[in-house]
């Protein structure tokens, strides 16, 4: 800006000042023009500052109080200069009018990005959008001052998307916080109203559990904070909701909770957004870090040191895989130089491909050559007097006590563009996760080329063993490419599918992954657990040529000692451990209420009986159905990942949604 700064260069009390950013300016060099935002305590306008655009924020100053928080605020943005900080550049610090006059921003804040235009990032848009706030974030925190109220709505995009937080109105220095710790008041007593409502502040959705307990902020709170929003960023969808929508104001409403009720779930049941799942094409390791983010303990959370650190491999990675796809005009599996030697280059290895991708890829080529006709699959229940359940659907994935991510997942409603067709899938890896995040994406494409072929039974044993034979061929491709040969990683994963068809429902399942149906208020087995324990198991196997030992507590297959016997991937353990699932079909009925499907980290620790009684005493809403399952099993010790898809088969009644 050329506006020249006239000395002293401080505000009308004298406790502001600044070196390079000019704070009463003359009312010629400004002018303002619409406003572009409105809130309760400022508005902001678009505004023309020597001759260019700039955005201005004017407080709402109704009390002494609120003029006393200007100045706190503009102290506070004087002293910070980062890329990942929305710039202040100059202010007016002096009746009648007191503003800040930030550089302007073309493509506004990150919520309305997100929620009113619906805007569909692309991961590695996303993933700079996520390392650069965590940048900011770290900046602020060496400098000891925390947020307090990080969210999408407060991150500003400029033309190229590269994210500026904004709005210090509620930040302070950790210093100042100690001093009204919670050992201050208690000391003297209990706190009043007055207290919290100084001190309890933030946005509802985006605040800690401990925040929420009424606890005072730390950095482990804007930690929590961040988790939330880069799982929106992920998503696409507003905190606690399965729904986009034009406004937070929605967001309890939508899910039938007050305020009070979300703030409970949140505070003291473990309540927490649905994770991103597979759609997103985030890294396992990225959504394992959103989960520490918002860990209930904030001891356990990371620190913004420790996330930048564990952000900026993956982004050096991925601009490396950019760039040698730009450079040869096709995906590189393989970091630059790089050689399989030991134990962890092996295992940079298997990150370094893109299995999400590499299935995506068998998708779109089997997808390609589908035939849009499934009226096959309809056959007699074409009738219109036939039984057709209405569906509603949510999903929760957690880590639980593992260090990574294996399990993967798929929603696909109305698979063809028909109404009248879905499918669910679940796939728990094993070994890594590369056999899991490949099939959550071939599958679905293997499918589709069946529809018109085989009968939806045939149609999923088929697509199961194509995966199989598609992943493992491409697997034997990755190990030899380059000249790299690496024998002894053999991943896999166990895997469920739900294919809903009018009224007909067929599960397939190889593994021990679950599928349970609720009707008429009972539990019914939908798949069976394929495991060595299990006598016709174990005979399949050794009649397949394979071995089955009694290792330590239960019987295991081959060197491997896999404790399940069917599943794909594993091509040490071919042909004994089979892709071929056991498919069970059902004809549903108005008696039908609700199928959970999840990985055995749920079932290993919560019985089929249990799930029901679960569902039944928690807001009939799939997506948090599914997070108070898998939320139950973590807390009963599950010592597994956990992933958990609900699915509704009839609409339910406000009555039975809260109660």
């Amino acid at each position: 800006m050329g506006v020249e700064i006239v000395q002293p260069n401080t505000c009308f009390r004298g406790c502001c000042s600044s070196e390079s950013i000019p704070l009463c300016l003359p009312s010629s060099f400004y002018s303002l023009l619409s406003p572009i935002a409105r809130g309760a305590e400022s508005v902001v306008y678009e505004a023309c500052l020597d001759g260019k655009k700039v955005a201005v924020k004017k407080p709402i100053l109704s009390t002494s109080q609120d003029i006393d928080k200007f100045h706190k605020e503009l102290q506070l943005l004087c002293k910070l200069d980062h890329p990942g900080i929305a710039k202040l550049v100059a202010a007016h610090a002096k009746p009648p009018n007191y503003m800040f006059f930030f550089e302007f921003y073309e493509s506004g804040n990150l919520a309305d990005k997100l929620h009113v235009e619906e805007w569909s990032p692309g991961i590695d848009q996303a993933f700079m959008i996520t390392v650069q706030l965590a940048r900011a974030l770290q900046y602020l925190h060496n400098l000891g001052i925390i947020h307090r109220d990080v969210k999408p709505a407060n991150v500003l995009l400029d033309k190229k998307f590269y994210p500026h937080l904004a709005d210090f109105g509620l930040a302070e220095y950790k210093a100042d916080l100690k001093q009204v710790s919670t050992e201050n008041w208690r000391s003297s007593g209990k706190p009043t109203g007055g207290f919290h409502k100084k001190n309890m502040v933030g946005t509802l959705i985006y605040m800690a559990p401990e925040i929420l307990r009424k606890e005072i902020h730390t950095e482990k709170s804007d930690v929590y904070s961040f988790g939330v929003s880069i799982n929106e960023l992920l998503t696409g969808v507003v905190p606690y909701t399965d729904l986009r929508a034009e406004a937070q104001a929605h967001t309890v409403l939508e899910m039938n909770y007050t305020e009070q009720q979300l703030t409970a779930a949140v505070a003291s049941e473990g309540l927490r957004p649905v994770l991103a799942g597979l759609e997103s094409a985030a890294p396992a390791r990225l959504l394992s870090l959103i989960q520490r983010c918002w860990d209930a303990n904030p001891q356990n959370r990371p620190s913004f040191d420790e996330i930048v650190m564990e952000l900026d491999p993956i982004l050096e990675h991925r601009k490396t895989v950019k760039e040698k796809e730009n450079i040869l005009g096709e995906p590189s599996i393989f970091p630059a130089d790089q050689h399989i030697n030991d134990a962890t280059n092996l295992r940079t290895y298997q990150e370094s491909i893109n299995w999400v991708a590499q299935g995506e890829n068998f998708s779109k080529i089997a997808s390609s050559v589908a035939d849009s006709s499934v009226e096959m699959w309809f056959d007699s229940s074409n009738d219109p007097l036939t039984y057709r359940p209405i569906l509603s659907w949510g999903s929760f994935a957690t880590c639980g006590r593992r260090e990574t991510m294996e399990d993967t997942h798929f929603l696909m409603p109305n698979m063809f563009n028909e109404e009248d067709i879905h499918v669910f899938g679940i796939f728990d890896g094993h070994r890594g996760a590369a056999a899991a995040e490949f099939s959550a994406r071939a599958l679905p494409g293997y499918l589709k080329t069946l529809g018109s072929r085989s009968s939806p039974a045939d149609a999923l044993l088929e697509a199961f063993v194509k995966t199989d034979v598609a992943f493992r061929n491409e697997l034997d491709s990755c190990r030899k490419s380059k000249g790299v040969i690496q024998k002894d990683w053999h991943p896999g994963c166990t895997a469920v599918a739900a294919l809903i068809v009018r009224n007909k429902l067929f599960v397939a399942n190889a593994g021990d992954c679950r599928t349970i149906l609720c009707r008429a208020g009972c539990a019914f087995a939908l798949s069976k657990d394929h495991v060595a324990s299990c006598l016709e198991e174990r005979e399949r196997v050794t009649n397949a040529g394979g071995q089955v030992k009694w290792q330590v507590d239960t019987w295991r297959v081959g060197p491997a000692a896999l404790q399940v016997t069917r599943s794909i991937g594993d091509d040490d353990l071919k042909p004994a451990v089979t892709a071929e699932p056991e498919i069970t079909e059902t004809i549903l009925s108005v008696e039908d209420e609700f199928l959970v499907m999840a990985s055995d980290g749920l079932w290993d620790v919560v019985s089929n009986a249990e799930v029901v009684s679960i569902i039944r005493d928690t807001v009939k809403e799939p997506g948090m159905c599914s997070k108070r399952l898998a939320t139950e099993a973590a807390e009963r010790g599950s010592k597994d990942n956990i992933t958990v898809i609900v699915i509704f088969l009839r609409p339910v009644s406000t009555a039975e949604r809260i109660y």
